[in-house]
């Protein structure tokens, strides 16, 4: 499963990685991703190369749906990053997480990648 570290110099600028999206067999078509940019970094398109390779790299790799779990529905970042690269809105968990003093909502995104669900998937991609 990709990994990926955008740094300038000796400086990291960002990182994202695609992960299994549930531990069942069922799910194992499917992968949830992460991006996690540096305060420096915001705006300079890091994350948008970043979780670009990673939607080329799971898409080469056979996966054929990638769901975010974005931790805050305040993160308007993070929701116009995913929405530019193709994801739509899939659910709201309200008040779900607790982090920096207060409830937050998780904002569920999901994309196809490859052929999505036009087609059998051909086994297997395993993480």
């Amino acid at each position: 499963m990709p990994h990926l570290v955008a740094t300038d110099g000796a400086l990291v600028l960002g990182y994202a990685y695609a992960g299994p999206f549930r531990a069942r067999s069922a799910y194992r078509f499917s992968v949830e991703d992460s991006v996690y940019i540096a305060p420096e970094a915001i705006r300079r398109g890091v994350g948008r190369r970043l979780l670009g390779a990673v939607i080329v790299a799971c898409e080469a790799a056979g996966y054929r749906q990638m769901v975010a779990v974005i931790g805050d529905s305040g993160h308007e970042a993070s929701i116009g990053l995913h929405a530019a690269l193709g994801f739509e809105p899939a659910g709201l968990l309200r008040a779900i997480g607790f982090k920096f003093g207060r409830w937050v909502d998780s904002v569920m995104m999901q994309r196809a990648l490859g052929l999505g669900d036009a087609t059998l998937p051909v086994e297997p991609p395993r993480p």
